[in-house]
């Protein structure tokens, strides 16, 4: 996996959430470029209007304001030149049909949001490894709800 200087794009209205994703990334030693936005207006508005390189990675909240986790998913894989981004959704809560809907709408993983942070640390490094492999498809089914082992 290419771990030079990741792009990688946080939306999360939560600060304590963002810091501790921010930490993760620390503590794994990521070179990364984190950029936060904290509602899904302003995430469409940061990658719709990125001239240069578009993020490596997104992870995704589905819980914010204006515009939300499903919307801008939705959005997401319906333009010709973000849909290959891959979208990593992480949520506090587990819903079966949820979790099937943002499947077949295109998101790359599920994340439920462990509360311990060896288990984020984890399951984020994990993420970042499976999306970043050299051929950016969907998982089956069975392996998209990414869980601590």
């Amino acid at each position: 996996m290419n771990r030079e200087q990741l792009n990688i794009l946080l939306a999360d209205d939560d600060r304590d959430d963002y810091l501790f994703f921010k930490e993760v990334l620390n503590d794994l030693q990521i070179s990364s470029n984190l950029i936060v936005v904290n509602n899904g207006d302003q995430l469409m508005e940061t990658i719709a209007n990125k001239t240069s390189q578009l993020p490596n990675l997104l992870f995704l909240d589905l819980n914010m304001p204006r515009k939300n986790g499903f919307e801008c998913l939705a959005e997401i894989k319906r333009n010709k030149k973000l849909e290959q981004i891959p979208v990593i959704i992480i949520s506090t809560s587990y819903n079966q049909k949820i979790v099937d809907k943002l499947y077949e709408t295109g998101a790359q993983y599920y994340i439920r949001k462990p509360t311990k942070f060896s288990e984020f640390k984890k399951i984020i490094n994990r993420a970042i490894e499976l999306a970043l492999q050299k051929e950016i498809v969907q998982p089956s089914k069975e392996t998209f709800v990414l869980k601590v082992d």
